[in-house]
């Protein structure tokens, strides 16, 4: 199963790294065929801007760039992102709000690579024909980031999850129950494990167009931030037979949540 997952620090999780395909329209609630192998790559842009409960804005661009392979039952997703951050330096991307051992508040702009993200995916059996599909999906954060420059902790993090999506007529309706593990550091103080969640459904439209929508939920990824209550509309976008298009926006109900937040997502797959 695939759901977006990028940014803690607003949208979702958006590429919870990223990528795992902006679009939910559950691969596995489709009809599978385990014979070959699928792959795709996939370019996405996403763009954030607010306070996320700090004194001041932050500017987030975040361009991850990604490879998926998918055969049989597994699947594993590599994504590798350029960062670029304008602020006082107190949010990071899939955080949100920290604080930093050494304090500032000058507004900067920082750039570079941000951290990469390994993802493996399993998929189980159904029980029956009609009962939910299940994937189970563990994701790594590699910290390529620079630390110094307010791009990432510096450290491993790992995400554990549980996907669930069940066809409803010509729709889906999908759920992710998930716990994070952060890497601890003196550089950035507060930082905490915590779960994360998404309810949505998805419904095709005409021939080429699926539309969706997902509530998104986080505990406090920091002592200085608050949970994350957010709900995401989507659309994907069939353009030919091997090339899609995603987009999204997130809508934010408390203030560790960005003002704006859009994201577009291409994808080529074969």
């Amino acid at each position: 199963m695939n759901l977006l997952s990028m940014t803690q620090v607003s949208l979702l999780a958006v590429f919870r790294v990223l990528v795992p395909s902006c679009a939910y329209f559950s691969q596995s609630a489709l009809a599978q065929d385990y014979s070959h192998i699928k792959q795709r790559v996939s370019i996405s842009s996403y763009f954030s801007s607010g306070s996320f409960g700090e004194a001041a804005d932050t500017d987030i661009l975040y361009v991850p760039v990604s490879y998926s392979v998918n055969r049989g039952k597994w699947g594993a997703q590599i994504a590798v992102p350029y960062l670029q951050v304008e602020g006082v330096g107190n949010v990071l991307v899939n955080v949100g709000g920290v604080k930093r051992a050494v304090a500032g508040n000058r507004r900067e702009r920082n750039s570079g690579l941000g951290d990469s993200t390994l993802a493996v995916t399993y998929q189980m059996d159904q029980f029956s024909d009609t009962s939910p599909f299940i994937d189970f999906r563990l994701d790594i954060k590699i910290p390529t980031a620079d630390r110094d420059k307010g791009l990432g902790t510096g450290e491993m993090d790992y995400s554990a999850q549980v996907d669930i999506s069940q066809n409803y007529g010509d729709s889906v309706l999908f759920a992710t129950l998930g716990y994070t593990f952060r890497g601890e550091t003196d550089f950035y103080a507060g930082l905490e494990d915590s779960v994360y969640m998404q309810l949505g459904v998805a419904k095709p439209f005409a021939s080429r167009w699926s539309l969706g929508i997902f509530y998104d939920y986080r505990e406090p990824a920091s002592t200085f931030s608050p949970e994350i209550h957010e709900l995401v509309p989507y659309f994907s976008y069939q353009i030919s037979g091997r090339w899609s298009f995603t987009g999204l926006a997130a809508f934010g109900f408390t203030d560790a949540s960005a003002g704006t937040a859009v994201l577009g997502q291409l994808n080529y797959s074969w």
